[in-house]
């Protein structure tokens, strides 16, 4: 009996050796299935097209795709377990330079696909991870802006023209409000769509540099955000009914259907604004923060970093992905869908629609989204939120001071 002993020990260790591969060898015929992590839900369409069109080319590979709500707790819970998907598609915020600094993701330094993407977002990139960083940890792929999107029918209407300073802004403000318009669209219920406001504010009134300062023990929120937070205060004044009861779903329904002279969001806004009146004449442009209008900035930042795990048993194959994503001709699709802006060379955003913001990505006017250098986990979003239902600038900046230092000092 001891041959049946010996093909029951064969056949266990098969079995074990075929689980430890985590279904990755994706079976017959030498086929290869790759995850493809993504954390943003408004490309998962377009991200199906894609995949079917590289499976297409690529017959013996197979692309799983995940795109899970959460998805970035659920790829910080997936990092502690050691088990990162073969691919991500993820934002580029602080939850990459985590990643970046831990050692598992590909270094694309010594890659020919660095040469296809704009040297000043991988810098942005770098520097989310670190001043140690030794190593091009992604690719920026996708770029994005806030700014203000407005309605081109209520500003002929109304006889405005794109404000260039801040008080030609609240000058438009008044006089929308004066019409009885509604002046600006706020979708507060969600945390994260305080964010935009936040970031063309602080991108131009406090700029990148403040997180090293701020860990260096340099500056504080206290002594750096006053204006700010008063700022955005000034703003909110300008909100009617109850923002924090509306979501980003609906703000965007009702300002397609005339709900709102302006709104402060992201350029990514601007396709769910058309699906639901692809009649609605939209513009965009860079809210004017200060009273020079040389230095006011679009604020920009990397909406989409393609990374590569470094332990990926298929990195030849993960390559051919990412490879595929560079070609101009898909990452001008991507764009095109996703109404968003192309970290790769030579590839640019030609819809009308963003006439007004056009000139900032070709002379440079651009500044960094500040949020994506807060420390991950500190969850600014939901204290932002707080601050702009209690409105007591004083206690919210002695808190996010606090929150940020326990964070970092954890």
């Amino acid at each position: 009996m001891k041959w049946i002993k010996g093909i029951a020990i064969i056949l266990l260790s098969s079995l074990l050796l075929a689980g430890c591969s985590g279904g990755d060898n994706g079976g017959k015929d030498g086929q290869v299935t790759l995850e493809l992590f993504s954390n943003k839900s408004e490309s998962i369409e377009t991200y199906k097209g894609l995949i079917k069109e590289f499976e297409n080319q690529n017959p013996n590979i197979k692309i799983k795709f995940n795109s899970p709500p959460e998805a970035e707790t659920v790829l910080k819970t997936r990092l502690t377990k050691n088990d990162l998907p073969d691919i991500m598609s993820i934002n580029g915020n602080a939850t990459f330079g985590e990643l970046g600094r831990a050692g598992v993701l590909h270094d694309f330094t010594d890659d020919d696909a660095i040469n296809q993407v704009q040297p000043p977002y991988v810098d942005m990139l770098n520097r989310l991870v670190g001043p140690d960083a030794d190593g091009v940890y992604g690719l920026p792929y996708a770029t994005n802006a806030n700014g203000v999107i407005y309605n081109k029918t209520k500003f002929e209407e109304l006889g405005l023209s794109i404000p260039k300073t801040w008080d030609d802004f609240i000058a438009a403000l008044d006089k929308a409000k004066a019409a009885g318009e509604k002046p600006l669209m706020f979708t507060l219920k969600d945390a994260w769509t305080g964010l935009p406001m936040w970031n063309s504010l602080s991108g131009n009134l406090v700029g990148t540099d403040f997180a090293e300062k701020k860990n260096a023990g340099e500056t504080s929120f206290q002594e750096s955000y006053p204006a700010v937070a008063d700022k955005a205060l000034q703003l909110l004044s300008y909100s009617e009914g109850d923002v924090f009861g509306v979501g980003y779903g609906d703000g965007n329904n009702a300002f397609a259907t005339g709900d709102g002279v302006m709104y402060l969001q992201g350029n990514w806004a601007i396709p769910e604004i058309l699906k639901a009146n692809p009649d609605a004449q939209v513009g965009m442009f860079a809210l004017p923060v200060t009273n020079n209008a040389d230095e006011n900035k679009l604020v920009s930042g990397v909406d989409v970093v393609l990374a590569i795990n470094e332990n990926t048993k298929h990195k030849e194959e993960a390559m051919k992905f990412v490879e595929f994503m560079l070609s101009k001709e898909i990452a001008q699709r991507y764009i095109q869908e996703q109404a968003a802006f192309s970290a790769v060379n030579d590839v640019l955003q030609e819809d009308p629609v963003f006439e007004g913001i056009k000139t900032n990505f070709e002379n440079g006017s651009i500044a960094s989204f500040v949020d994506h250098y807060y420390p991950a986990g500190m969850g600014a979003e939901n204290l932002i939120q707080d601050f702009y239902i209690n409105k007591d600038k004083n206690a919210f900046l002695k808190k996010i001071d606090n929150e940020w230092d326990k964070v970092v000092n954890r």
